[in-house]
């Protein structure tokens, strides 16, 4: 389990997703930092979102935890950072399976930003502005962002 997590992060490191970067916390590399950037044309956009996550001591067979540690207006993540996205669950309920990798779930998060699931929501009352008033959703969201994730806050 730690070879393949120093190698996902050697290949992480030396070949980042675009707009994603992660490192270990520390020596033992079971605790991961890193961030995402707000894509392009979403109400993210120009802003670094730093995340966390935990690898359980049975990793690749079960997900590790992750977590937003910067606050982000998105109907898919809560207020404490908690993420609503199927590939970090395993079944029967997520779609999580050990071929996944550091890569895919910072490609995964990215991807959410950029389309998020408001029938499968955290914050219900965000995903309920993002249906009824997709533009009110979008300004709260782009508000959110340049008041807590702007990069040059990081």
């Amino acid at each position: 389990m730690l070879s393949r997590l120093k190698k996902e992060l050697q290949i992480v490191g030396a070949h980042p997703p675009p707009g994603c970067a992660a490192w270990a916390a520390d020596d033992k590399l079971l605790e991961v930092h890193g961030f995402v950037e707000g894509p392009e044309g979403s109400p993210y956009e120009g802003g670094r979102f730093q995340i966390n996550m935990k690898f359980p001591e049975t990793y690749p067979f079960s997900p590790p935890v992750v977590r937003f540690l910067t606050p982000i207006y998105h109907p898919n993540i809560d207020a404490s950072g908690n993420i609503c996205l199927d590939i970090l669950s395993t079944s029967p309920k997520g779609t999580w399976t050990p071929c996944q990798n550091i890569s895919t779930i910072l490609l995964s998060l990215r991807s959410l930003m950029a389309t998020p699931n408001a029938e499968d929501p955290l914050m219900p009352e965000i995903a309920m502005q993002m249906k009824e008033n997709f533009e009110l959703y979008k300004k709260a969201a782009s508000d959110h962002t340049q008041k807590f994730s702007k990069r040059s806050n990081i």
